[in-house]
């Protein structure tokens, strides 16, 4: 085994795994490249993202249900980043724990995702996400 491993990808469960990478590839940019109708490539970034097709996700937050995945994006104005990401059919969710520095939003399929404030900082504190 090598003693040291790199990040291929992080691969995300999704109803459509389509759709989905199209909603990360309008926030991140990258190319999608579809493999087959369940699993589809979102790359060009520095991790590529992986979304296969698993039916009846049940992620919720903050509630304690299983989280299938929960992504970070680095933005210069959390107030656009926000406007941004629900002109593409993400929601604010209800639990905010990062006052001014993150705003938790859900994406279409139901996972979490975080758009983190720039001045802020990117490491998170206590009552991160």
């Amino acid at each position: 085994m090598p003693r040291t491993a790199r990040l291929l990808a992080v691969t995300i469960d999704a109803p459509d795994p389509l759709e989905l990478a199209r909603f990360y590839q309008a926030i991140a940019g990258g190319e999608v490249t579809r493999g087959s109708d369940d699993f589809v490539v979102l790359s060009g970034g520095a991790v590529r993202i992986d979304f296969q097709r698993v039916a009846n996700l049940a992620a919720g937050w903050p509630d304690g249900s299983p989280r299938r995945v929960h992504l970070d994006f680095l933005v210069d104005d959390l107030a656009e980043g926000e406007a941004y990401a629900l002109g593409l059919g993400a929601v604010t969710a209800g639990h905010q724990p990062g006052g001014r520095r993150f705003r938790v939003m859900i994406d279409p399929a139901g996972h979490p995702f975080c758009m983190v404030d720039a001045a802020a900082g990117a490491i998170p504190t206590e009552g991160g996400t």
